[in-house]
């Protein structure tokens, strides 16, 4: 299969703490890590392990040494980036996660997307038999449409997806973020499935009703990246053909798994 992934990045400090912020309080950081994370970077890194392939990847970075330092690490998890390179910083963030597993996320700087406008191999998206979108504007969303798997996050914004109106064979975010309810209504045409995580709860799906969420193979660590690996899981499902629910319970595994790990790759 041919995968890619047209999106974000985010580089991320990720802290174990004794506690997590709270005014007048002095913390301490038990274990740190930093990684080139974000929606789009977790999404096309779980895809590349689940295949063992290259997964293209489509993205924008500031030109600084994080944004060299992004492309470099990426690059060794297996993934073939193609940047769009922005006089702007990198964006970066910190997620702290306590010791009971709850998180707290800061994004520092503006979300730097990809544009069809960008001089990168947008041709190559009609080989794809599976793409996912985190970031885009309108035209490239619609030039996405050329993959025979198309699939998105409601972090694309919703404006950006009605201005597309694009047959999406799944929009894919989380049923606990407010930011990411979208009333499938508001869509035309509407998503051939709505799938919405819930967590530990499991999630839901239109069609298919209610899922459960997969067991945990080990003790449960943190949660950054599980959404986002549930997501790559779907989408590699789909674009293997295999069924939705069959696709959302390899989506359940990935989420799983990361919840296992300290930073989303381990």
């Amino acid at each position: 299969m041919r995968l890619a992934v047209v999106g974000h990045i985010e580089w991320v400090q990720f802290l174990a703490v004794d506690q997590l912020p709270r005014p007048g309080a002095i913390g301490h950081a038990l274990r740190s890590l930093e990684e080139p994370a974000g929606g789009g970077a977790v999404v096309a890194v779980q895809m590349a392990r689940l295949t063992q392939q290259p997964v293209q990847f489509f993205t924008a970075l500031g030109r600084d040494a994080v944004g060299e330092a992004c492309m470099q690490r990426l690059q060794a998890l297996g993934l073939e980036l193609h940047v769009a390179w922005r006089d702007a910083p990198t964006r970066r963030g910190l997620s702290l996660v306590d010791p009971g597993g709850d998180r707290a996320i800061t994004v520092i700087g503006d979300r730097l997307s990809p544009s069809l406008s960008d001089p990168l191999p947008w041709k190559d998206l009609a080989d794809c038999d599976g793409l996912f979108v985190t970031a885009a504007d309108a035209p490239l969303l619609r030039a996405c449409r050329a993959s025979k798997v198309l699939a998105a996050t409601p972090r694309v914004r919703l404006p950006v997806l009605q201005e597309a109106a694009v047959p999406l064979d799944a929009l894919i975010g989380s049923g606990l973020d407010p930011g990411e309810a979208v009333d499938p209504t508001q869509l035309t045409p509407a998503p051939r499935a709505l799938i919405r995580t819930e967590g530990a709860a499991g999630g839901h799906s239109v069609p298919g009703g209610r899922y459960d969420a997969a067991p945990l193979p080990g003790p449960l660590v943190e949660s950054y990246g599980c959404g986002d690996s549930f997501a790559a899981g779907v989408v590699t499902g789909l674009a293997a053909q295999r069924s939705l629910a069959d696709s959302i319970r390899l989506g359940a595994q990935c989420g799983a798994a990361c919840a296992t790990r300290f930073g989303p790759y381990g």
